[in-house]
């Protein structure tokens, strides 16, 4: 059996989404992500300010707020593991066009606090619930449309069945089902190819800034002015130019285990649901480090993974879509997991804005 996202190293970018920072930095486990506009036309610019909210003592967060004087909706984004606000940066703002938009760095990433666990950082799902609900009650935001990208669809579920009154829709950003109970898959077993593993930095990766750039834009299948900001935000410069990452291995290891241990109740949810979904098409929205010079073998690999994966995300988007009745399923072919909502942002866009909840006070 293999379960749905593909375990690493067989599939490390579906699995983790995220920070563009490179795998080996984020606890080997985090992968790059980045995109670009998808030829949409960019929304003039809206007014953005950068706030540290307090949420806990010793614990503040990075908020992006767009339009923080505007009246009415209000949208949240939430990025997926390792992610941070920054990578919002494209999507935000074109939904700043007709909302308030906050993006927040969940603790332990970009510009937040990083308590470590061994000294009461808390990284479970209720202890980041508890954070929003801090950030919003801060910024005295009483109704939200909520979206949350990959594992950030935990926080979703959770907080909408513990606040079904403060939550006007949810918006599941290529999530899974539930972590705890993987799509059993009895086919053609996966191909073990260490080629198909998201390539980890060298020494010369992390010499520079400009390095660790160039880095990340060969292992993503798009890069934008977005994804820079995220790499930025999730780097340490050190005194002789070279980076690290600035989040301590044991924080991105709380996270991910504790994210993964989660088993969401969606009986408590009460909110309409939009799903987007990533369906890969091509080996480079899944694996864009290879290419026509790759040998043969790997690429024929790469293709039955590919395979394997499109049918494995069918059943769990449709485990998801079963679990919350009436939501409405969006799927996007030929995208990649990590970057799909800068590669489709009209569409993305598009469709939030289309939902009842989102049409209610237009």
């Amino acid at each position: 059996m293999m379960p749905y996202p593909p375990p690493a190293p067989l599939r490390r970018r579906s699995l983790q989404t995220l920070a563009t920072l490179p795998a080996a930095w984020l606890l080997a486990s985090l992968s790059a992500c980045g995109g670009g506009g998808g030829g949409e036309d960019q929304p003039a610019a809206a007014a953005v300010s950068d706030r540290q909210v307090t949420v806990a003592p010793g614990v503040a967060l990075h908020v992006r707020d767009w339009n923080p004087s505007r009246p009415g909706r209000t949208v949240v984004l939430l990025a997926g593991l390792g992610g941070n606000a920054q990578g919002f940066n494209g999507l935000a703002a074109a939904l700043a066009r007709r909302a308030r938009v906050l993006a927040i760095s969940r603790r332990g990433y970009g510009r937040s606090d990083k308590p470590l666990p061994a000294a009461g950082g808390g990284y479970d799902p209720a202890t980041l619930v508890a954070d929003l609900d801090a950030v919003l009650r801060t910024l005295r935001v009483d109704e939200i449309v909520l979206c949350g990208h990959s594992i950030a669809g935990n926080e979703l579920t959770l907080f909408a069945g513990r606040y079904p009154h403060r939550v006007r829709g949810l918006v599941y950003l290529d999530t899974s089902y539930d972590y705890t109970r993987p799509v059993p898959w009895h086919g053609e077993p996966p191909p073990d190819n260490p080629a198909l593993e998201e390539p980890e930095p060298g020494p010369a990766d992390q010499a520079s800034l400009a390095a660790a750039t160039a880095f990340a834009r060969r292992v993503s299948k798009l890069w934008s002015a977005a994804a820079e900001a995220q790499l930025r935000d999730s780097l340490t410069l050190l005194p002789d130019g070279s980076v690290r990452p600035n989040t301590p291995a044991p924080v991105a290891a709380a996270m991910a285990d504790q994210g993964h241990a989660f088993s969401p109740d969606y009986r408590a949810v009460a909110s309409p649901a939009l799903i987007v979904a990533a369906e890969p098409g091509a080996i480079r929205d899944m694996f864009p480090w290879l290419s026509a010079t790759t040998d043969a073998a790997t690429l024929a690999d790469a293709q039955t993974m590919l395979g394997i994966f499109r049918q494995a995300r069918r059943i769990d988007a449709g485990r998801l879509a079963a679990a919350l009745p009436g939501s409405r399923v969006l799927w996007l072919p030929h995208a990649s997991h990590a970057n799909f909502f800068d590669e489709y942002q009209g569409e993305v866009v598009r469709a939030i804005e289309s939902m009842p909840w989102y049409e209610a006070d237009r």
